[in-house]
């Protein structure tokens, strides 16, 4: 039994195809989708139309919720600032009502009982916490705070748009116990320890580990793989001009201004810039947010040199199709 594990699609239905034509090949017997299918890219509304036309498993994800809470009193705060959240809002005027609706009715979560094989808990982040996602270099104790209450020894996640394989164990110490407890029973507590296998299966449309490809995951069954599954993760090459080209044609550029542009940025390096230039900013006492994001971002671009960067790895003005 296969099961391929798809996230943060991120409306970018070339990375999606190339994605279908490899899962053509594979044949998995079920294909989850665990969330962010849009925003970010300019064809969230053809990779709805997409996914809605297969037999696939979704999940929602943090992105999913921007939009359906958009106009709400759920909405992101500041989320009204057309200047700041300009993408969002060119999504919304283009996303069709039946397929909000659809998205609407998407599970945040599913467990997976299938015959002779271990569960897998799936959710686009933390259960309950679509915005938070696990990253590779926290630590396991980091991790295991978190999946304290997972019960289900697989745990698949994604958010963070980064592949990792990880078995996680937690081995409880006496200290806190007997600390919490000083004048109580000093009998050895019966707290065993426990182990969770992580799996991130990357992201098909924005993958932020420097890799610009479509990225998913493949889980099989197997007696002797960390609580019951084994994980191969794939990287497909595709042809990145078109989505790139659709930024400006699409009017989603011009509309989404910087975040749209970072967005853009992200697409061609694989790598984070948006957490890139805030980081830049607050280290230098800006907050974009407050003091302009435009007059900001211009800075930036300028100062850290990131705009050549980006500009030399660009396929639409280098020639390299992938």
């Amino acid at each position: 039994m296969k099961l391929a594990i798809l996230a943060d699609i991120h409306g970018n239905l070339p990375a999606l195809e190339a994605v279908i034509s490899a899962l053509e090949r594979i044949q998995p017997d079920y294909v989850i989708v665990n969330g962010d299918l849009i925003n970010g890219t300019p064809f969230s509304v053809e990779v709805v139309d997409c996914i809605r036309s297969l037999d696939w498993v979704v999940l929602r994800g943090n992105h999913e919720f921007y939009l359906l809470d958009l106009g709400t009193p759920r909405a992101v705060p500041g989320s009204d600032d057309p200047r700041r959240w300009g993408q969002l809002h060119w999504l919304a005027a283009r996303m069709r009502p039946d397929q909000v609706a659809y998205l609407a009715m998407l599970p945040d979560e599913r467990t997976l009982y299938l015959p002779n094989t271990q569960p897998i808990r799936i959710t686009h982040g933390l259960p309950g916490r679509n915005r938070v996602g696990l990253h590779p270099a926290q630590s396991d104790e980091e991790i295991a705070a978190v999946l304290a209450e997972v019960r289900e020894q697989t745990f698949v996640t994604a958010h963070t748009h980064i592949q990792f394989d990880r078995r996680v164990v937690w081995q409880p110490t006496l200290n806190g116990e007997l600390s919490a407890h000083p004048h109580g029973d000093m009998q050895r507590p019966a707290v065993a320890a426990r182990a969770w296998h992580v799996i991130n299966p990357g992201s098909v449309g924005l993958p932020l580990n420097q890799r610009p490809t479509a990225q998913f995951a493949v889980l099989e069954p197997a007696a002797d793989a960390p609580e019951g599954w084994r994980v191969q993760h794939f990287d497909v090459t595709y042809d990145r001009r078109p989505v790139l080209d659709a930024f400006k044609t699409s009017g989603m550029l011009a509309e989404g201004g910087v975040i749209s542009t970072l967005f853009y940025w992200e697409v061609v390096t694989a790598a984070p810039e948006i957490i890139y230039f805030y980081r830049w900013a607050y280290e230098r006492g800006l907050d974009p947010d407050r003091d302009g994001l435009e007059t900001t971002f211009e800075r930036y671009a300028t100062e850290s040199g990131r705009n050549v960067f980006v500009r030399l790895r660009d396929p639409l003005y280098n020639g390299y199709a992938g």
